[in-house]
């Protein structure tokens, strides 16, 4: 990341799937461990909008809108809980581009509608990158009970309240950014979820068990520049 970002991350849903951690480890770069809740390692994929995407001190009507879905883990290092991703498909050739030159993370160009009605999301992506596996994901997903804090859930908190991301760059070194932002609210889901080869594209077979849904209508963040480990 040449310079820091602000951004919001909005109408979130997190799908989770505990896995064997071997699994996991299998597919991280050396240097991270993959972090356990339960004894399990976990999988989570995530759709969601960027929101007033900018340089971190410009205004927020500068910013671009984003529509992203990505697959993650959750890695420690140097015992700091963080977060690693696997991919993150976005809509838009420029931002695209941008992500993977300067921020040196996984993105992929893909077609994707977010749109909110009746109380629900209808979520859509489709990887359109060139020359890379073919990925797709639809759902419609929604809150189900009472909003919390996530800090104050211990799963809740294991995966969310992470300040670090990691990622791996195309010279094999490991790059990671810091973010700041408030405490997450999370609520219980539910989805509809009639695609998903994401877990497929990145190599991962189907989760045994059933995946655990958590919804958030988000934060705002900043984010620093990236950095080589």
């Amino acid at each position: 990341m040449v310079v820091p970002l602000e951004m919001g991350w909005r109408q979130l849903l997190f799908e989770n799937w505990p896995v064997d951690p071997e699994v996991v480890d299998a597919h991280l770069p050396a240097g991270l461990e993959p972090d356990t809740y339960d004894g399990a390692a976990w999988l989570s994929v995530v759709p969601f909008t960027n929101v007033a995407v900018r340089p971190k001190g410009f205004p927020r009507q500068l910013g671009i809108r984003l529509p992203e879905l990505n697959l993650r883990t959750y890695v420690t290092r140097d015992g700091v809980p963080s977060v690693y991703f696997f991919s993150l498909d976005a809509q838009g050739v420029v931002s695209v581009l941008g992500a993977r030159l300067f921020q040196h993370l996984p993105y992929y160009y893909a077609r994707i509608s977010l749109e909110w009605a009746d109380g629900r999301v209808d979520f859509r992506s489709r990887r359109l990158h060139p020359g890379d596996r073919p990925a797709g994901y639809a759902a419609r997903y929604w809150p189900t009970g009472e909003p919390f804090a996530a800090p104050e859930d211990p799963f809740g908190e294991f995966l969310v309240e992470r300040y670090r991301f990691y990622t791996q760059a195309p010279d094999g070194s490991i790059r990671y950014s810091d973010v700041d932002h408030e405490p997450w609210t999370l609520y219980p889901a539910a989805a509809d979820v009639e695609t998903n080869t994401l877990l497929e594209a990145n190599g991962f077979a189907e989760p045994d068990a059933e995946p655990v849904y958590y919804y958030s209508p988000g934060v705002d963040v900043a984010a620093s520049r990236s950095r080589r480990q």
